[in-house]
């Protein structure tokens, strides 16, 4: 035991000198195996730092107060989730009748005696900044108090003690140009404000707001607003309760569900009941909506385990050749240790040592470079994330296990080159010659049995009832077919050689000849790529499935402005002035609609009894389900579904202020419509119909309806006058965001019909600033009117810590790969650079062959690995359509809506394609030196 000892300890000082010596290899081998962990580690305390903890959550909600006290806006008792976030009317929907606004003084009255309370007030509203009108959140709450401490945080200045003092938000002065000290106006008030500080709140950090102490801003907001006839401020009113003892328990929570009250519990958000023991859950499992919050959805967690499994199995392919290339390069001592009596244990346990030294380094530097990085990083990961983090997160337990993951692979990674050093005899050692070996019959063949198997375990996942998790083992499966076919493989690349020029055939068939090194550098990229493509695929077709359900009000970059009076109709021409002025407007279509009814209503603000305008569809193509008398109720249940499916009852997504609008055809530009008869109808007097269920004998009909004659009983039409258009119909791919017919202003002169001014539609040349956005909404002000400015942004991805953190770990890795395969190929290639040198190759063949040796490992590597990560993603998305299928038949909808794509990020899969090799093969050639030292033969 002692001689073992005492060996082991010399294997190691051996290890650590032979690696001190050999800096640039032991770097590369170093970085390999802590360039994952780097990765691993910052990824583990980035989530774990953004996770927060349920008292950081309910903290960042009522701050210091055991509750939080607000109207659930219903009428009669609810029930609600222990949260707090959720409720619905006891006894569900179906039985629900909404009632009376609420009673203002019914929630303060039930604050439990002897309790510590506080009132938080909050309104929204525009403000004047100095670029114009910024709408923004009202806050009135004693920022002083101790039952605030922990929901806003001072960032400059001090707190708002007393009238005509605020604090504003850092997000509220970006945007609105001010800083502390700054004075403003609220619009329709003239009272003067100052800013007196700067504060954030930590869960929204773009949320533009101003807070000031109760009852010194809304209340006088909301006299002056009156005063000038406008709509006053609208607050909403919550109350923060400290009771203290045991706090606010869940029958104390129920019983305020009984008046319609809304809690958020500390002791409740802490230890919260039973599932069994919550009326909101029980309601929603009968009625079959619930869905319980399991945190990181199984397909995320399968996508994150395979990502990192396959870079852990980059680590071993890297570095087990990195180890052969360092044992061969040290096969002079290995042999002199032979032949000093040292046997094939001794040279196995310096080998491995080697592995346990760089291992161990490779732990200690990557851990704490992982620390650095999520230090350096969190700031510009709280930005964008849009929260702070709840503290900086580390589980010793998780980091210990990461940086001995490092130690493991090491000693993993040398085992086989450990192996086939102590098989060299001591003369093979010492003379430098490799010997002949014959090629491995057996691993390609396991290889195709892994990868024909793992491609069937993962098929039938898809449709498993463990679905993500069968999908990820089948997926890890055939990755290492892949890889054991990886030799077979790189000789198939090799029968490229003969089209190609000289360097690169000469590169290609060093990679054939030498598959020893090659192979595994080749699948360690392989590896590491997988996981990027793995990630970047299923990530695209999230998005692409989130942008087709996303419902858009407008085409992207379009706009509208829109009186919400119309009895202001007159003032309509100087508010388009205004947003031709201030925006870079591209096309500007004014709209008008129709205005019908007793006398003065083109004065009308649409509440005062004036009449209607109705597009009368055709019976037969009316749905049946909403011409019943009882509804969808007076279908059995097979038949309800199967009329879901019917086109006459398709909904449509998108609402509009009137349906039917005069417009030319400019509104059809500004609509994205590209239909030319579109265009062509309506310069020849013809109405345009995006509906063709409203189209008879390409006709649509028309009806004017008095006040008088309405009706809303199912199946009856109300009376009015009838008049009908000629008009095309556009192609069912065509949208119409809300509108279902437009006429030409010549058509509805033509029939008699009162146009007013109400609407303009418009696209942007470019886009529109915040500045720019503020300068109208302060013109349409000075005109006196209610127009807002909507431009539609299109589908927002929101950010996603788990996905980011993915994303940059194996895009790390896959760069790193490359890199240090780079160099790894490079050390093993010293000799072919030193032949060329002797024989008189000028510098730009030696720098040329070395960068093609490296382009052409990393080229092969992201071609297999391209191929390869696409399925797991392929096969997750697939059970993802399952499930969604699964609930749509339960709901009763068509599966014809069902949409779960899956897309192939080309974009991402194109630059790898380019970028990695390119990357690979110009960083070899920078770092080949122009003049190679001669070679010398070594000593026999």
């Amino acid at each position: 035991m002692k001689s073992s000892y005492h060996s082991w300890i010399a294997a190691i000082r051996i290890a650590r000198r032979d690696a001190w010596r050999a800096k640039g290899r032991s770097a590369l081998v170093l970085s390999m195996i802590a360039l994952p962990i780097i990765g691993v580690s910052a990824a583990d305390l980035t989530v774990r730092s953004a996770e927060l903890s349920p008292e950081q959550k309910v903290t960042r909600q009522i701050g210091a107060a055991d509750a939080r006290l607000s109207d659930s806006h219903l009428t009669g008792p609810v029930f609600q989730d222990v949260e707090g976030r959720n409720s619905m009317p006891a006894g569900g929907y179906d039985t629900y009748v909404p009632g009376s606004e609420p009673d203002p003084k019914l929630l303060p009255s039930l604050v439990p005696a002897g309790s510590q309370s506080l009132k938080d007030s909050t309104a929204r509203t525009k403000v004047r900044t100095r670029y114009g009108l910024l709408e923004t959140d009202l806050r009135e709450i004693d920022a002083g108090s101790p039952l605030v401490k922990g929901m806003i945080e001072m960032k400059r200045g001090r707190p708002a003690r007393e009238a005509g003092e605020v604090v504003a938000t850092t997000a509220f002065l970006k945007e609105s140009g001010f800083f502390v000290g700054s004075e403003f106006r609220a619009r329709g008030s003239d009272s003067w404000y100052r800013i007196v500080g700067a504060y954030e709140l930590p869960s929204e950090l773009s949320k533009t707001e101003i807070l000031a102490p109760p009852g010194t801003l809304l209340a006088p907001l909301d006299k002056a607003f009156q005063a000038a006839g406008v709509p006053g401020v609208v607050a909403t009113d919550s109350y923060l309760v400290k009771v203290g003892g045991d706090g606010f328990t869940w029958n104390m929570v129920k019983a305020l569900n009984t008046k319609s009250v809304q809690v958020v519990s500390r002791a409740v958000f802490l230890h919260p009941p039973a599932e069994s023991e919550v009326p909101y859950v029980v309601q929603q499992k009968k009625l079959g909506y619930y869905s319980p919050d399991k945190g990181l959805p199984t397909t995320e967690l399968a996508v994150l385990a395979t990502v990192v499994g396959l870079a852990m199995l980059e680590i071993c392919l890297l570095a087990g050749p990195a180890f052969a290339v360092g044992a061969r390069r040290s096969r002079r001592q290995l042999g002199l240790v032979g032949a000093n009596g040292g046997d094939r244990r001794h040279i196995r346990a310096i080998v491995l040592s080697g592995g346990l030294v760089i291992g161990a380094a490779a732990a200690v530097s990557g851990t704490a470079l992982g620390i650095a990085l999520t230090l350096g990083l969190r700031p510009v990961l709280e930005e964008y994330l849009g929260a702070r983090f709840g503290g900086f997160t580390l589980r010793p337990l998780e980091i210990l296990g990461i940086a001995l993951l490092a130690v493991v692979t090491g000693l993993l990674a040398a085992i086989a080159p450990a192996v086939t050093a102590s098989r060299q005899t001591v003369l093979a050692s010492l003379t430098g010659r490799r010997g002949v070996r014959r090629a491995n019959r057996v691993l390609p063949v396991l290889g195709l049995i892994a990868l024909a198997a793992g491609a069937a375990i993962a098929l039938y996942g898809t449709a498993s009832s463990m679905g993500s998790t069968v999908v990820a083992g089948g997926s890890a499966i055939a990755e290492l077919g892949i890889v054991a076919l990886t030799p077979v493989l790189v000789g198939l690349f090799g029968r490229l050689g003969r089209w190609l020029p000289l360097s690169p055939r000469l590169a290609l068939r060093d990679a054939v000849r030498n598959r020893g090194r090659t192979a595994p550098a080749v699948a360690a990229v392989l590896a590491a790529v997988a996981g990027t493509v793995a990630v970047a695929t299923y990530q695209h077709s999230s998005e692409i499935q989130a942008r087709h359900e996303y419902v858009a009000d407008l085409p992207d970059g379009a706009g509208i402005v829109s009186l919400n009076e119309l009895g202001r109709s007159k003032d309509m021409a100087a508010v388009r002035e205004a947003v031709s002025q201030e925006l870079p407007l591209a096309v500007r279509a004014d709209v008008d609609h129709i205005s019908y009814g007793k006398p003065g209503c083109e004065r009308s603000t649409g509440n005062d009894g004036c009449g209607r305008v109705d597009i009368m569809r055709p019976k037969e193509q009316r749905c049946p389900l909403y011409e019943a008398k009882n509804g969808a109720d007076s279908f059995p249940a097979a038949e309800r579904k199967a009329l879901r499916k019917d086109p006459r009852c398709t909904w449509n997504r998108h609402s509009a202020q009137f349906n039917v609008v005069v417009a030319d055809e400019k509104l059809l530009h500004a609509l994205a419509v590209t239909d030319p008869g579109a265009v062509a109808a309506l310069k020849e007097g013809k109405g345009v119909s995006f509906d063709k269920r409203n189209v008879k004998d390409g006709k649509v009909t028309v009806r004017l309806i008095d006040s008088k004659d309405e009706t809303y009983e199912p199946g009856v039409d109300p009376k009015g006058v009838d008049k009908v258009f000629a008009v095309h119909q556009t192609p069912d791919t065509t949208e119409g965001y809300g509108l279902e017919l437009v006429l030409p202003p010549a058509a509805a002169k033509s029939a008699g019909l009162t146009t007013l001014p109400f609407a303009s539609y418009f696209t942007l040349d470019g886009t529109a600033t915040s500045r720019q956005k503020q300068r109208v909404a302060e013109r349409i002000d000075q005109i006196g009117v209610e127009a807002p400015v909507t431009i539609e942004a299109g589908y927002q991805a929101q950010a996603d810590i788990t996905g980011l953190a993915l994303t940059l770990f194996a895009g790390l890795v896959t760069i790193g790969a490359a890199g240090i395969a780079t160099g790894l190929a490079q050390a093993d290639a010293e000799a072919d650079l030193k032949t060329l040198a002797a024989v008189g190759a000028p510098p730009r063949v030696r720098r040329t062959l070395s960068g093609f040796q490296c382009g052409v490992v990393a080229l092969m590597g992201v071609v297999l690995g391209s191929a390869a990560g696409i399925l797991p993603a392929v096969g997750l998305r697939l059970v993802q359509r399952q499930e969604t299928r699964h609930l749509m038949e339960m709901a009763g909808d068509a599966n014809d809506r069902l949409f779960v794509p899956i897309a192939v990020p080309w974009e991402t899969l194109g630059g790898l394609l380019v970028v990695v090799p390119l990357g690979a093969a110009l960083l070899a050639a920078l770092v080949t030196k122009s003049s190679g030292a001669m070679a010398r033969r070594e000593a026999g």
